[in-house]
């Protein structure tokens, strides 16, 4: 028998392994953030050799389906929240569509003065108040992105305070008034998490995030909040739908 593939079958063999661990981690073998046995062990238990586990392993970690932690092993992933940006953006909804109980805890607020970057964001004088909320959103508990959101200090006074109890940025909203907000746009790019971050989404150092700059504003085009949010990139998935 070769080692590239199963004279029987024509399946490669390392693809016989891949699908293996995969009904595992389906039927329930391996929950998720469970670390897989090693690359010895696995070989054993296939009859293959550890470059025929190593290549499996990569390609179930391309799919998405586990992750290496160097020094550490292999670990199973959590399935990833289909997460769509549109002009109506609401992290609730869209945890809650997936069947997921979507929560929110507030991990710091305060006021500071505006820089002139969020001054031009949100149409107002640069040194003007701000108030600042860090929260962290979650996913039937699992941590999936730390959020900083700014808004107009004056227009939502004692506001930390309100998403403390609320829980959520568009109840904080409707408390004071707005009912209804859109996204005016959305920007898009890749880091590795920080030492903070790291240790409120339950990440290993060096692991990726997807950091999401966001404005959204009232109806009437007139800016309302912005945000700067560092989504854990392993546990979800952005849908750009066509606007």
């Amino acid at each position: 028998m070769s080692l590239s593939e199963d004279s029987g079958s024509g399946v490669a063999l390392w693809r016989r392994v891949a699908d293996s661990i995969e009904q595992s981690i389906a039927n329930g073998t391996y929950p998720h953030d469970t670390r897989l046995p090693g690359e010895m062990e696995i070989a054993e238990i296939h009859r293959v050799n550890r470059h025929t586990v190593r290549r499996a392993l990569a390609a179930l970690a391309e799919r998405g389906l586990v992750r290496a932690e160097r020094g550490s092993g292999t670990y199973v992933e959590a399935p990833r929240i289909s997460y769509p940006l549109r002009s109506r953006t609401r992290f609730s909804e869209i945890v809650g569509a997936g069947g997921q109980e979507a929560d929110g805890k507030l991990l710091h607020s305060s006021i500071e003065p505006a820089s002139q970057d969020l001054a031009k964001r949100l149409g107002v004088k640069t040194g003007a108040s701000l108030l600042r909320i860090d929260a962290l959103r979650m996913a039937d508990r699992i941590p999936i992105c730390v959020g900083t959101t700014w808004m107009e200090a004056a227009r939502f006074p004692d506001g930390g305070h309100v998403y403390e109890r609320k829980r959520s940025t568009t109840k904080l909203l409707t408390h004071f008034g707005v009912r209804d907000y859109r996204r005016e746009w959305t920007n898009v790019t890749a880091a590795i998490v920080d030492a903070a971050d790291a240790a409120r989404l339950d990440l290993a150092l060096g692991r990726p995030v997807l950091v999401v700059d966001s404005l959204d504003t009232e109806p009437d085009g007139k800016p309302l909040l912005t945000t700067r949010a560092r989504f854990a990139a392993e546990r979800v998935q952005f849908v750009i739908e066509n606007q």
